[in-house]
């Protein structure tokens, strides 16, 4: 696949990038064995994470979490009114999309007391090592997950075609939490409404965003500050994945896209 070797023009120290059906790899490109610090891109993992542990009844998601109020849905949606770091709620749940690190910590700790384990431990023994990957958690559940590409492709697979949660499961965390909830999608800016599933960001009709034109409204994922990113089309029936060492800025917001839609241009009718 052609289109990814655009990566190579990124002006990254190191980058790689890939394209996975849930068959398989598509295509890969770049610095395959290097461990790249997924930044924000961990949170799809912790979400997954938090949807074995209500499959499994370690929590509920609509049992109070967080501060007064909210629970573990409005936590894994951005909506439990919680800042983006520590400090105390700056909104009541449900009124308002604030992105949210600290959320995400709540959450992870709830279901690291409720399985008597450390979060990272249980992430690893519910997602990392069933989806036959090497990457780690080595810091917050928000931000702290370090892997290949192919651990993010492995991740993308998974999310075309589920086998550690029910396939209903996922659809309802890939579906608008809390509809209407305006909010600022970092690095893009205010958007009326912005959508999120439950640990999942969803493009549905927001522009501008940082996958391309030719994606569905039904494409969902998340990128990183640290110049990563993974999205996943059902309607294309593909995942693709980057990850660089090139803190996320401008250059992506022009260069993400067109690599997206490159990508979806070229793959063939076999690929999805």
């Amino acid at each position: 696949m052609q289109a990814l070797a655009q990566i190579e023009a990124w002006g990254a120290p190191q980058a790689a990038a890939g394209v996975a059906a849930a068959a398989g790899v598509v295509a890969r490109h770049g610095d395959l064995g290097h461990r790249f610090r997924w930044a924000s891109v961990t949170k799809p993992v912790t979400a997954l994470g938090a949807l074995v542990a209500v499959e499994e009844g370690i929590v509920d998601l609509d049992e109070p979490a967080g501060p007064p109020g909210s629970t573990f849905r409005h936590l894994l949606a951005h909506a439990s009114g919680l800042p983006l770091n520590d400090g105390p709620p700056i909104a009541q749940p449900g009124r308002r999309r604030i992105y949210s690190n600290s959320g995400f910590e709540a959450l992870a700790g709830v279901v690291g007391e409720r399985a008597e384990m450390p979060f990272g431990d249980y992430v690893r023994e519910a997602v990392l090592e069933p989806l036959g990957t090497h990457a780690a958690l080595q810091g917050s559940p928000a931000w702290g997950l370090a892997g290949t590409l192919d651990d993010a492709l492995a991740l993308g697979r998974e999310l075309l075609a589920p086998r550690l949660v029910a396939p209903e499961t996922l659809a309802e965390a890939t579906e608008v939490a809390f509809p209407g909830l305006a909010g600022v999608l970092p690095g893009f800016g205010r958007l009326e409404p912005n959508d999120w599933g439950l640990g999942f960001e969803l493009r549905d009709a927001k522009r501008p965003h940082w996958t391309g034109e030719r994606n569905s409204p039904r494409t969902f994922g998340h990128f990183g500050a640290a110049g990563t990113f993974l999205w996943v089309d059902p309607a294309a029936g593909l995942a693709c994945a980057c990850l660089t060492d090139r803190e996320f800025g401008d250059w992506a917001k022009e260069a993400w896209p067109r690599l997206s839609d490159a990508v979806l241009g070229e793959a063939t009718p076999a690929s999805s």
